[in-house]
């Protein structure tokens, strides 16, 4: 029992830590605290980001539809995805760094799959489900060199800042976020700054903690915007309210 609970606890800590905690009771050392913090953060990452995409799965099989859905930026999406993966597999980085990546792009291919097949292509989905299979081994089983799978990461960092600056000049033209869900928008802010520090803590990679930088400022001009343009919709309501009292008719008095 005793070397089970050593060998769970060393995926989360490392030996030095270990004989800190337990043999020598020693739990306010800072650099042992840090290393379990980034270690429980990423896992409870990877653990949210298995579901993340599941509704909009659930959501094509109920209708039997994808319409409304852009295969394109399907693709690129997991082009993306499938890059950041590849490059920290290769680099031998704990899985709890980068493990969501890996659900993302399973839910991301599904999607891509659905799409396909429920616009009546299903031999295409068959194909790629296939061809995505095979770069992934192309990618991951060591033929493809480190130093393309480091550019392939570093042209992730433009297209995520390009992505969202293009959301962001849509939402100042049309002074409102629209249908951007709050609660996403969030979550991906909060997400990428906790990626910061659990790449810095379990990779030290510049690239890795330059990717998700670039996110963190990207998503938060978003946040910005949805905070920004919240208030201003509840004032505009407020003044629009107190106008309507005031040119109201007043009754007059009957004596």
């Amino acid at each position: 029992m005793t070397d089970l609970f050593k060998t769970l606890s060393l995926y989360l800590i490392n030996e030095q830590c270990y004989d800190k905690y337990f043999l020598n009771f020693d739990f306010l050392d800072v650099n042992c605290f840090t290393s379990l913090l980034s270690k429980c953060l990423g896992l409870a990452i990877v653990a949210g980001s298995m579901m993340v995409k599941v509704p909009q799965i659930l959501k094509i099989l109920s209708n039997r539809s994808g319409q409304g859905i852009s295969i394109a930026s399907v693709l690129v999406e997991i082009c993306a995805i499938t890059a950041h993966i590849s490059y920290n597999y290769v680099k031998g980085f704990p899985f709890s760094a980068w493990g969501d990546g890996a659900f993302l792009a399973i839910q991301t291919a599904a999607i891509a799959a659905l799409v396909f097949h429920f616009s009546g292509a299903t031999a295409k989905a068959g194909v790629f489900l296939t061809g995505y299979i095979c770069v992934l081994y192309v990618l991951m089983g060591g033929i493809t060199p480190l130093h393309v799978l480091w550019s392939m990461q570093a042209c992730n960092v433009p297209i995520i800042f390009i992505g969202k600056m293009i959301q962001a000049v849509t939402n100042y033209r049309n002074e409102s976020t629209g249908q951007l869900s709050p609660l996403t928008c969030y979550m991906l802010f909060f997400g990428a700054l906790a990626r910061i520090f659990t790449s810095y803590k379990e990779t030290g990679d510049p690239m890795m903690i330059l990717t998700y930088a670039v996110s963190s400022l990207a998503n938060g001009i978003i946040v910005f915007q949805l905070i920004y343009y919240a208030k201003k919709g509840k004032k505009t309501k407020t003044e629009k309210s107190a106008q309507a009292t005031k040119s109201k008719p007043k009754s007059k008095k009957v004596d």
